[in-house]
């Protein structure tokens, strides 16, 4: 796990409109792509008097294949989950695994202090505990 502190807010950007030269090819109403480049794992996000408590669901993603962003306003989650495929020919008859690159972007519901972040990794569950500002040191 890769942790980056970052000294100024985060902001999400969204494109609109066709961008690369097969976008509009893509979203004719022949053709529909049907495909989700980027999965985002679920989390629960909780606040203690003195901390905010963020727990990610990363099972099966290895800790050196994502990396923990703090903004001054979010916290960013991002990485890439990798199975292995079967090794013999096989038919699947449920594919709900999600795989690939995940981001997870999650706004801070009150300022922290970064120099204080803590966050372990365990069983598949990023733990990640951040003290609010003029919070008690513990």
């Amino acid at each position: 796990m890769r942790y980056r502190r970052f000294g100024y807010r985060y902001a999400m950007l969204m494109r609109s409109g066709p961008t690369g030269p097969f976008d509009d090819l893509l979203q004719t109403d022949r053709v529909r792509l049907l495909v989700e480049s980027c999965w985002r794992p679920d989390a629960d996000t909780y606040e203690t008097p003195d901390t905010v408590e963020i727990v990610i669901d990363l099972s099966g993603v290895h800790e050196e294949d994502f990396e923990v962003q703090l903004f001054d306003n979010a916290l960013v989650v991002e990485g890439r989950r990798r199975l292995s495929a079967p090794e013999e020919v096989t038919t699947f008859h449920a594919v709900r695994i999600r795989q690939g690159p995940f981001r997870l972007e999650l706004p801070l519901v009150a300022p922290v202090d970064s120099e204080r972040v803590h966050a372990r990794y365990d069983l598949g569950l990023l733990r990640i505990t951040l003290p609010k500002r003029g919070g008690a040191d513990r």
